[in-house]
């Protein structure tokens, strides 16, 4: 099993690892990759692909939010080792295109780096890590409406991938930063839908 990322830099090295060894990653490569008891990564790298120009792709945001409820849903119930179904964890992008979307993040991913990292650690833990997953739900489940939106989708995958950082460096004043987002982002979604009904 590999060694758990213990930041977003961590993470897009892995990838690109990932990247240079074929010519398409797959999400069941990138679980083998993390490991299958690393929820954390895994709610930082799905929306962080939703916010790069992968995330353009018509039907990506709602396909990358449906894994990340099943994902939340393992969360929820304390299961220890993560599971994905084989058809998604098939799912694939090509590596340029993974090159491309780590190469962008490479400056979001510096600057979290460096000003997140294991304060109130205990916020992190224990019943905080469900309270985490039940957010990520839900801010998941606004992004089917909201993609018909231009860029509406990105604020719900912002906050989720807050959640899921602050999990990654037990950092639980990102936690309270991510809860903040998270109302904000539905705040928005709701004022989005409200103009646009109007």
């Amino acid at each position: 099993m590999a060694d758990e990322p213990q930041s977003i830099g961590d993470i897009l090295d892995t990838l690109e690892e990932l990247a240079g060894k074929d010519e398409r990653v797959s999400l069941g490569d990138a679980i083998q990759a993390f490991g299958n008891r690393s929820y954390g990564p895994f709610l930082v790298l799905l929306p962080l692909i939703e916010l790069s120009p992968i995330g353009g792709i018509p039907g990506v945001p709602t396909a990358i939010a449906a894994i990340i409820i099943l994902i939340a849903g393992q969360m929820v119930f304390g299961r220890k080792h993560l599971w994905l179904p084989g058809f998604v964890e098939r799912r694939s992008v090509s590596a340029d295109a993974l090159c491309k979307a780590t190469n962008k993040l490479r400056g979001l991913a510096r600057f979290m780096d460096r000003w997140f990292h294991g304060r109130l650690p205990a916020l992190t833990k224990g019943p905080f890590v469900r309270i985490t997953a039940v957010g990520c739900i839900v801010l998941a489940l606004t992004v089917p409406p909201l993609e018909l939106l231009p860029f509406a989708s990105s604020a719900p995958m912002l906050a989720i991938a807050a959640f899921g950082l602050a999990l990654l460096v037990r950092d639980g004043a990102l936690m309270i930063a991510a809860i903040v987002m998270a109302c904000a982002a539905l705040a928005i979604g709701a004022g989005l839908w409200g103009s646009r009904g109007g």
